[in-house]
């Protein structure tokens, strides 16, 4: 973090490449703009004043945003650090603890306990990890810097709103670099929708110390992004022999008649449908995942994200660990090679939705065509090879 430091924000932000362009006006400037605007949607002069006295851009905010650790790491290594022995165990002594909350919460939202327990895990380590980031120098930052506008800006203006209804000081607006608070890790427009005050004693919702808050807001989101209660996430499973790997979609039991059976054993699901995942290519894990998964993509939009979540959650409740080996030299891509990929492919004539570097199902679907193009096996897995053969360089961003 200190390399940052020394350096002026106009040069971080060309730094950044594609992600960030440099801002023409002045931080003032901006903070000037935003406050029109605050005004417009109820915010006072003194609110405004409180949340942005002293505020400055944060290189080491920027820096963060070039390591997100959902790009670029091999899923075998990204699930070891998430779903470690110790979670398991804090995660199952968890459960226990707070049994009469999640079964309430569970009766009131139809999410099940130990995928609340999982996202609790692993979003905070169970409100162990505090962050300490200031979520309005973080969310000015990355407004000022235009990354993803106008994200950042619309979520300091839900910011704005939260701190002017009252009842959370300034100094608890803390969080992650990317302006994520409390245990939960909501960003401000995420409370604003869905945070929860479960136990009727912390009005306005407290994500921040109140654990019955931080599970029924995580549950309260899940259920409105349409969770299914009694679905699993998805499992992993076996492919038989001859499978034809364009194929990709298709109910539960056509699965079954396919010849797909779970890694451990079990039947399939009779009902539901569910989508074929090759994480780390065919010579990997294999997993077929329900609607639900997309579900918990919609917490964080990423595929190994939503896999260490359903991983824990089937630790949670005694089920053994993912069996088939990740391969050794996993290859997955960084953020730049990923919106590099989404251009070629647009540019190949297929949909793309998210220039951001977030790689969908329809996305996989479009790499299997071309994989099948090229004479690779279709499954969906942006190799090295894959990508070399697009024409995609190597770019670590």
């Amino acid at each position: 973090m200190t390399l940052w430091r020394g350096l002026p924000v106009l040069a971080l932000l060309l730094a950044c490449g594609s992600a960030l362009s440099a801002p023409a006006d002045t931080f003032a400037a901006f903070l000037a703009a935003l406050r029109a605007d605050a005004a417009k949607q109820g915010t006072s002069t003194a609110t405004f004043d409180s949340a942005f006295s002293g505020v400055t851009p944060d290189p080491a905010v920027l820096a963060a945003m070039r390591a997100e650790p959902e790009y670029g790491k091999p899923m075998g290594a990204y699930l070891a650090s998430l779903v470690s022995p110790a979670r398991i165990v804090t995660g199952q002594r968890k459960l226990v603890q707070w049994t009469d909350t999640l079964r309430t919460v569970e009766s009131r939202f139809d999410v099940e306990g130990n995928i609340l327990v999982s996202i609790w895990g692993i979003e905070s380590s169970f409100g162990q990890a505090r962050d300490s980031w200031d979520v309005f120098r973080s969310l000015a930052t990355l407004a000022y810097a235009r990354f993803q506008a106008p994200f950042f800006r619309n979520e300091l203006l839900s910011a704005l709103t939260i701190l002017q209804r009252g009842g959370i000081p300034r100094r608890q607006f803390v969080g992650s670099w990317a302006g994520a608070m409390g245990q939960s890790q909501f960003l401000p427009s995420s409370y604003l929708k869905y945070a929860v005050d479960f136990d009727g004693g912390s009005r306005p919702p407290d994500i921040w110390t109140n654990v019955p808050d931080v599970l029924a807001s995580i549950a309260n989101y899940l259920h409105k992004a349409g969770w299914r209660h009694g679905l699993p996430w998805g499992f992993e499973v076996n492919v038989p022999r001859g499978f034809d790997y364009r194929m990709s979609r298709g109910p539960l039991r056509e699965w079954a008649a396919r010849g797909f059976r779970r890694a451990d054993g079990a039947a399939l699901p009779g009902t539901g449908d569910a989508i074929l995942f090759f994480p780390s290519g065919a010579a990997g894990p294999v997993f077929l995942v329900t609607p639900n998964f997309i579900v918990i993509k919609s917490f964080n939009n990423s595929d190994a994200y939503a896999l260490a979540v359903g991983d824990l959650a089937d630790r949670l409740r005694g089920y053994g660990p993912i069996r088939a080996a990740w391969p050794t030299n996993d290859f997955q891509p960084s953020r730049g090679e990923r919106i590099a990929l989404q251009q070629h492919l647009a540019a190949q004539g297929f949909k793309v939705d998210d220039f951001q570097g977030h790689i969908d199902f329809d996305l996989r679907d479009d790499i299997r065509q071309m994989q099948h193009r090229f004479g690779m096996i279709p499954d969906g897995y942006p190799s090295r090879a894959f990508l070399a053969q697009l024409g995609v360089g190597a770019l670590r961003r």
